[in-house]
């Protein structure tokens, strides 16, 4: 599986989750925080998201419920909806990372956003011009019907022993991703 969280700089993340990239992604939302928020939870090292479902449908699958309460780091964000379509800012953003196995970084704007015309310059581009991504394999976890995890271990972080970069420090997830489903 793969996760890719991307967004506009100063605008609101997009989390997609793909068991192909090439394909559409399983599941995408528009979390309720923006790119800097989630930016300065990753400089502090390990990030927690926590996606709650108050849905008791058992019929459906976790990865299709709508209603999402978002946390992170055990902050409650706010409310995001699941979407079935993405729209085409986000088919430009996923199309243009279809080859990135894993990594994160810069992209330019979607073209018609104002920033393909002759003399544009990226300042002129607005705060919200460039777009910010990240994209890793992950782990997943299925702990029951109700309750999914992904894992993203940063392979900066350990060596072929096991060991973390500073000799004793175990290899943590830097990103983990928890779905879960109230009963």
């Amino acid at each position: 599986m793969t996760v890719t969280l991307f967004g506009h700089r100063r605008g609101r993340l997009s989390l997609a989750i793909h068991e192909d990239t090439r394909a559409p992604p399983v599941f995408l939302i528009e979390l309720p925080m923006l790119a800097t928020a989630l930016h300065r939870e990753m400089a502090t090292g390990i990030v927690k998201l926590a996606l709650e479902s108050d849905t008791r449908s058992a019929r459906r699958r976790l990865l299709e419920e709508y209603v999402w309460a978002v946390f992170c780091n055990g902050r409650k964000a706010g409310y995001a909806i699941r979407r079935k379509d993405a729209s085409d800012d986000e088919r430009h953003v996923l199309r243009l990372l279809r080859g990135v196995s894993m990594g994160a970084g810069v992209l330019p704007p979607p073209p018609g956003s104002g920033n393909d015309k002759e003399g544009a310059t990226p300042s002129s581009a607005g705060p919200d011009g460039e777009l910010t991504y990240m994209r890793a394999r992950v782990e997943r976890i299925v702990g029951s019907k109700d309750s999914e995890a992904f894992y993203m271990i940063n392979p900066d972080d350990g060596s072929d022993n096991g060991a973390g970069a500073t000799g004793d420090r175990e290899c943590a997830p830097e990103l983990s991703i928890f779905l879960v489903r109230k009963k």
